[in-house]
């Protein structure tokens, strides 16, 4: 592929956004192959964690607006359909069945703070700085980041955010709890690497039955989510990976999950 890297290693699912020479930057190239390569994910069993992060010291400068409109190597294309792809590629993130985590380094502004946020866990360096840098542009918020943002962070400062389009860094990303964990930069590495070992050591079922659960929490009442829960836990039930667990756990080792 042209602008991303795929890595599998023990279930984790490393996609790389690889245009370093743009930060990163999202064109028309990369949106195709990000849904490519998580329609792939999404079915398939041995894919069991997916980290998303960026080349060369950034996480996503945003769109490639030098493409828009089809300058250089890009060809014309309606807005509209340049959005349809925005929307595809960040549904296929939020809706994949696997645990997703971001490792941010540098900049995550614009679609690419949206790339972040819509994953289940962002994990950032001290470098990480965050932006909606929409307004600065003459635009409005797009990716999702006005469902996503304010159930990151509240309505009120996410109007601030979209409003003022300034800079976030990490500390404070991590204050107002746009992020997960702020980490060195020299540790960054190895912490999202043992936090997505344990993701893909998870149970497959149990663990895609939770994301969708918490998932809906602002569209169901308490009666439907009991309910969902019930569901889920009597399909938890009738994996192998339920009984799996708490053999494991009579017999003090660790449990070997298959996702069946």
């Amino acid at each position: 592929m042209e602008t991303i890297t795929v890595e599998r290693n023990q279930g984790v699912v490393t996609i790389t956004l690889n245009r370093p020479e743009r930060k990163n930057a999202v064109n028309t190239t990369m949106w195709s192959e990000l849904f490519a390569t998580l329609k792939e994910i999404g079915g398939n069993p041995d894919d069991r964690c997916v980290v998303l992060t960026g080349a060369g010291g950034d996480f996503c400068s945003g769109a490639d607006l030098s493409a828009v409109g089809g300058s250089g190597n890009e060809r014309p294309r309606h807005q509209l359909f340049a959005m349809r792809d925005v929307r595809d590629v960040i549904l296929a993130i939020y809706q994949l069945p696997q645990p997703t985590l971001a490792k941010v380094r540098g900049v995550a502004v614009g679609v690419g703070m949206s790339f972040a946020m819509v994953c289940d866990l962002i994990v950032a360096s001290d470098t990480a700085r965050f932006s909606e840098i929409f307004a600065k542009r003459g635009l409005t918020l797009d990716g999702g980041a006005s469902w996503l943002l304010p159930r990151r962070v509240g309505l009120h400062k996410a109007k601030e955010l979209a409003l003022f389009a300034d800079i976030v860094g990490a500390a404070e990303a991590e204050r107002i709890g746009l992020v997960n964990r702020v980490v060195a930069d020299a540790e960054l590495d190895a912490f999202v690497d043992d936090w997505s070992k344990k993701l893909a050591g998870g149970p497959p079922v149990a663990l895609s039955q939770t994301k969708r659960l918490l998932n809906n929490f602002t569209s169901v009442t308490l009666e439907q989510a009991l309910e969902d829960e019930g569901a889920a836990q009597t399909i938890n039930f009738s994996t192998k990976d339920t009984p799996e667990a708490i053999a494991a756990w009579l017999e003090k080792r660790n449990p070997t999950f298959l996702g069946r």
